[in-house]
């Protein structure tokens, strides 16, 4: 059985009403869940929460869940998504783009922007360095648009493919390849500023 028919699968037990199968389902999930909430709302409280808060309309809405639509991931993203949404619009926020999606890359599966950043074999000064750097990254995805941050996290911190991406933002992929590259462009401007006032 392959990864996408074990999750249909268990799926299915959970709606059945297995919990065992949702515990796993929420074992799967839940760090990378977090990691979308954290990346959009900057602080580990209301990433917490907004967490809760998917796993729950995600309960609520898993019989909704349609295999010949999309994967299951696509539809958590997009679950995520519709969350953030309605949180932002309620909350602080007046202005928030249209989504998130993450396709589980095996080894890099839930990991944070600052372990995708930093070299394991690195010795000590090069981990803070790296830290550093990760620091710096976030602080400039918090400065881009809504729409363009969105992009950026889903293509290069979720390794998702356009096409995945189109979906769950509900945009031609041509407007997802042209956010992406419009927030790559501003992010390095950012990140090229923030260097040279760091040294």
């Amino acid at each position: 059985m392959d990864d996408t028919q074990a999750v249909n699968a268990l799926v299915r037990r959970c709606v059945a009403g297995d919990a065992a199968a949702w515990q796993e389902i929420v074992q799967q999930y839940n760090r990378r869940i977090y990691n979308i909430c954290y990346r959009f709302s900057g602080s580990p409280d209301d990433a917490a929460d907004l967490t809760q808060e998917v796993f729950i309309k995600m309960y609520r809405t898993l019989s909704t869940y349609d295999t010949s639509r999309a994967s299951f991931m696509t539809w958590v993203t997009t679950v995520t998504r519709n969350q953030l949404v309605d949180h932002f619009r309620k909350g602080k926020y007046d202005r928030v783009t249209d989504s998130l999606d993450a396709t589980p890359g095996k080894q890099e599966e839930g990991l944070t922007l600052a372990e995708k950043l930093e070299d394991p074999s690195a010795g000590p000064e090069a981990r803070v360095q790296s830290q550093q750097a990760q620091k710096m990254v976030h602080e400039g995805l918090k400065k881009l648009s809504p729409e363009l941050r969105e992009a950026v996290i889903l293509r290069d911190l979720q390794d998702m493919d356009y096409k995945d991406i189109a979906i769950v933002l509900k945009v031609p992929e041509g407007t997802v390849k042209s956010r992406i590259n419009r927030g790559r462009t501003e992010l390095a401007r950012l990140l090229q500023r923030n260097y040279r006032q760091v040294s």
